[in-house]
C-alpha cells in the first residue's frame, strides 16, 4: 500500500521538541544522498573494471610464486569485499531518497514513530529509532 501523499517537508514526521523539517534542509539532504549514490556507483564500477582486469590478466601470473599469488589474491578479496560494502551503501542510499519520495522519511520501519530529525540529519541512511536501533543491535 503506498504511502500517504505529502505536500511538503513540513509534514515529515519529527520527534516532540524538535522543529519541523523545512523544505530547504529536506533538499539538502536529499542532494547529499543523490551525490553520494553517484561517488558510491563510480566507485562499484572502477572496482569491477579492476577486478575484470586483473582476472584477464590471470593468464600472465601463471608463474608467479606463492606469496605473489597470496598477495594477489588477497587484493581481490580486499576489492570484492569494498565493493559488497559500497553496494549495501548505495543500496541504503537509494532507499533513503524513496523513503523522501514517498513521504515516510524519519519513520521509523519497525515501531512506526519518529526516527528524528537530528538522528536523521547526523546519519540520513537510518532507518530505525535509537530505541529499535539498540534493540537490534542487542539481539
Amino acid at each position: 500500500m503506498p504511502a500517504a501523499p505529502w505536500s511538503s517537508a513540513a509534514d515529515l514526521p519529527v520527534r516532540p521538541g524538535e522543529e519541523p523539517w523545512t523544505d530547504a534542509e529536506l533538499a539538502q539532504v536529499r542532494k547529499e544522498l543523490k551525490s553520494e549514490a553517484s561517488g558510491l556507483r563510480a566507485d562499484i564500477a572502477k572496482v569491477r573494471s579492476d577486478i575484470a582486469d586483473r582476472l584477464t590478466d590471470a593468464v600472465g601470473d601463471a608463474g608467479d610464486d606463492e606469496a605473489d599469488a597470496g598477495a594477489k589474491a588477497f587484493e581481490r578479496e580486499h576489492e570484492l569485499v569494498r565493493t559488497q560494502n559500497a553496494q549495501d551503501l548505495l543500496h541504503q542510499t537509494e532507499r533513503a531518497l524513496q523513503r523522501i519520495d514517498a513521504g515516510t522519511y524519519g519513520v521509523c520501519e519497525s515501531c512506526g514513530k519518529a526516527i528524528g530529525k537530528a538522528r536523521q540529519l547526523a546519519f540520513p541512511r537510518a532507518t530505525l529509532c535509537v530505541k529499535c536501533k539498540q534493540r537490534e543491535e542487542r539481539r
